[in-house]
């Protein structure tokens, strides 16, 4: 049976899908430049940081492994250099997504990140991504591949 322009004049059409973000409407909890904690799978670990991007075919994060990030804190707080791993995890080794929230009276880690350092976190793990996306046609990468 043929489909006519007719049907469904009555079924309202949500149009939330064209703008998913309007104003005065919370974010959606795993959106880039949220900052979570993802745990891992074979091997087991578990990885701090900010989302990149989020797919079916995994998540990218800017950040830390989470065994590490005490020493990570004092680094930053020292000033010595500090380069958050910009990383791709394949959606098969991914166990779990959380945000990192604050639990009953437990700080955070982005809070407790802060007040080690004085540094927002989501500016200290964007520090790579931007100065990847400064480096130019004359980068060391596009000089070792031309002939």
């Amino acid at each position: 049976m043929p489909v006519t322009p007719s049907d469904n004049l009555f079924v309202a059409i949500n149009r939330s899908s064209e703008n998913p973000q309007r104003a005065g409407e919370p974010r959606a909890p795993f959106e880039p430049g949220s900052l979570v904690i993802a745990t891992l799978c074979n091997p087991r670990e578990k990885f701090w940081g900010m989302i990149l991007a989020l797919a079916s075919e995994g998540l990218s994060m800017s950040g830390a492994e989470l065994a590490s990030f005490e020493d990570l804190t004092v680094m930053v707080r020292d000033g010595e250099p500090f380069t958050p791993a910009v990383v791709f995890f394949p959606m098969h080794r991914i166990e779990r997504v959380e945000l990192d929230l604050p639990d009953g009276g437990l700080p955070s880690l982005s809070q407790r990140f802060f007040s080690k350092t004085g540094i927002e976190p989501s500016a200290a793990l964007t520090r790579r991504v931007q100065n990847s996306e400064d480096v130019g046609e004359g980068s060391s990468m596009d000089s070792q591949e031309q002939p």
